[in-house]
């Protein structure tokens, strides 16, 4: 995760766009993803569930044992998001994941242009320190890999989501549980606190320093056409890099936290109903992370909660006697290899003068 400690060289539209956020951010819009959003429709995660608003809930996700700091960002406390994964390649940390069942983890498609072998990968979970697995660090092989098929083909990044399934169940515990999933109808309420995790870059240019301790950053939800402002290209010719409805934006433009190298496919959580946090975004693409900083996007789970319910409704689970012997979690100390998070190629979108002229006038509606 990046930090607006690192400065940038300070031209003309590094203070356009420093001062277009500025004034972004005083807006209420920036807060939330739905101006209407007040319920939660949720998609059950494990065998342990209740009734509510007409769906099946699970009783375990989105509850960890610690309530409590990627650019910006700060050291997370132990046990705080306890469906973190690490996603290697070939024994190497290359993006971020989720838990979200006793059987399936959730990335970003990007992350595995790779290779399509679910044998390459593996899955970590209950690190808090890359450098320092504990008596509650499992180590998980990757039977099933289903990426969307859809990914990147309609437009830049589109469709960004992977679901990945294990050869046997995780063993839950205070430092390992799923995140909760949306349903599709799922809106955010207004003011919602949304979090960022990762072990991605600090910098553009710096990776985090050893032991590689889980970075956390707090970010608000960015109204989609405001967003679009920071992608639009110079010209008249429009950009290829826009948001869409299987995307969304967050971030906190002020004090610089947004997603870096490394942060791929990791998860954006937010917390409803007072105590249990929802898994609505995966880490996916993003500008140049120094400061200024711009938006983050991210994949929007809602959208694809079907497509979720789908491929999970029908792909059985393993028989557990085929599965490879358990591996002993590693000591991660190479990080040279990390995933990108994939950005545009034109490294900033310039505040046009129109663009600028439209942010003073929604200013004078509120």
């Amino acid at each position: 995760m990046t930090s607006a400690q690192a400065k940038g060289s300070g031209s003309a539209w590094q203070g356009a766009c420093v001062l277009a956020a500025a004034l972004l951010w005083l807006r209420p819009l920036l807060l939330h993803a739905e101006p209407n959003g007040n319920t939660t429709d949720v998609l059950g995660t494990s065998n342990s569930s209740v009734c509510f608003m007409g769906r099946i809930v699970s009783t375990v996700c989105g509850k960890p044992a610690v309530s409590g700091k990627i650019f910006g960002g700060q050291n997370a406390p132990d046990q705080r998001w306890p469906w973190q994964a690490s996603l290697l390649y070939l024994g190497k940390h290359i993006c971020g994941a989720a838990l979200i069942d006793a059987y399936w983890v959730i990335s970003a498609a990007h992350c595995f242009q790779k290779s399509h072998e679910p044998s390459d990968y593996r899955i970590l979970l209950g690190y808090h320190q890359l450098q320092h697995p504990t008596e509650h660090s499992q180590q998980m092989t990757v039977y099933r890999l289903i990426v969307h098929d859809e990914f990147n083909k309609r437009y830049f990044m589109g469709s960004d989501i992977a679901l990945l399934q294990l050869h046997l169940p995780v063993n839950f515990t205070s430092h390992i549980l799923p995140a909760c999933l949306p349903g599709p109808t799922t809106k955010l309420p207004l003011h919602s606190s949304c979090w960022i995790t990762g072990w991605g870059m600090i910098t553009e240019d710096d990776f985090l320093a050893s032991p590689f301790q889980l970075q956390e950053g707090e970010v608000g939800i960015i109204d989609s056409e405001v967003c679009k402002m920071y992608f639009q290209s110079p010209d008249s010719s429009g950009s290829e890099y826009s948001i869409h409805e299987d995307m969304f934006c967050a971030g906190d433009l002020m004090t610089g936290k947004s997603i870096c190298r490394g942060d791929s496919g990791g998860p954006l959580v937010c917390k409803m109903n007072s105590s249990t946090w929802f898994l609505m975004g995966l880490s996916s693409w993003s500008l140049a992370c120094h400061y200024p900083t711009s938006p983050s996007v991210f994949t929007r789970l809602t959208y694809f909660s079907n497509w979720i319910s789908e491929k999970r409704s029908t792909s059985p689970n393993p028989d557990p006697s085929f599965a490879p012997p358990q591996e002993k979690p590693p000591i991660l100390s190479d990080f040279t290899s990390l995933g990108m998070v994939h950005k545009p190629s034109t490294c900033i979108t310039l505040v046009s003068s129109q663009t600028f002229l439209l942010l003073l006038i929604s200013l004078r509606t509120l």
